[in-house]
């Protein structure tokens, strides 16, 4: 399956292979379970899966490249087998910001590599990519799951030129490293290095992304942001905060948006759609 990009919003279904993501921890960290949600994810509209087994949310443990592979893999080869004669299979995205990871996600069959770090993490990520030509999801982040939550001071140009000027010196390491232009997609990273009001500031400013023309994916589903507008501190309890979100990326002209709840999610993007493609 390829995405024509600028016509619609495609729905990406988040399935965390650990013990420990901030709202769904332990539900899918056997691969039977991860099929399962694939399965379900896929029958509601979703198109693109993204598979993590490291979690990134603040204050989360690293793990290694070996725990993380032996968590991922068992379940990427069973989801790609299980999708393989389906007229429309999911494409298949790896959440992981390592090379060796990458790698081995790649050679089991996964169609894009999301890296939280743009890079930063492990460069050789980037040549990595280059050589397999697939589709790299460069995100917005700074520091890592312990430091970033103290990383959140953009100065006197503010979040959305502050995230817009980091992006661009990313891509231009990912381009000196041998990737095309094509491969990239842009996530501006909610709720990494971010204060609540940033992330609105940001979600305000993503027209001004937009406009570089590389495509946006976003990714704000069941966020800490939205509990503190909402004043919800369960996260499954933010589907309607996080379909309000969703609208105001497909007015902006997101591409992807990155959720948990598929279906709801993919009604809101398609109905949005109908408002302002």
């Amino acid at each position: 399956m390829s995405l024509a990009w600028g016509e619609r919003t495609h729905v990406m279904g988040v399935i965390n292979i650990t013990p420990d993501s901030f709202s769904d921890g332990g539900q899918f960290d056997r691969p039977e379970r991860a099929l399962a949600q694939a399965r379900r994810l896929v029958a509601q509209g979703v198109e693109i899966l993204d598979l993590g087994a490291q979690s990134t949310r603040p204050g989360a443990e690293d793990v290694g490249s070996d725990a993380e592979l032996a968590r991922l893999l068992p379940a990427l080869r069973l989801i790609r087998e299980a999708f393989a004669g389906a007229e429309n299979p999911p494409l298949i995205s790896v959440d992981t910001f390592r090379a060796p990871v990458a790698e081995a996600a790649l050679a089991a069959g996964a169609d894009w590599i999301n890296d939280v770090s743009g890079g930063r993490r492990d460069p050789a990520i980037l040549p990595l990519v280059a050589a397999a030509g697939c589709p790299y999801v460069l995100m917005h982040s700074r520091g890592d799951s312990q430091s970033m939550d103290g990383l959140t001071d953009y100065g006197a140009a503010g979040v959305t030129q502050g995230v817009l000027t980091e992006l661009q010196q990313a891509s231009e390491r990912a381009l000196a490293a041998g990737l095309r232009r094509e491969q990239l997609i842009w996530d501006p990273g909610l709720g990494f290095a971010k204060t609540t009001e940033q992330n609105i500031a940001l979600l305000r400013g993503l027209p001004q992304l937009r406009a570089e023309g590389i495509p946006l994916l976003v990714g704000p589903s069941r966020k800490r942001f939205i509990g503190a507008v909402l004043n919800q501190p369960r996260p499954k309890a933010r589907l309607w905060g996080t379909a309000a979100v969703v609208a105001q990326c497909v007015s902006a002209g997101v591409d992807v948006v990155r959720v948990h709840d598929g279906g709801p999610i993919v009604q809101v993007a398609r109905m949005a759609d109908a408002l302002w493609r």
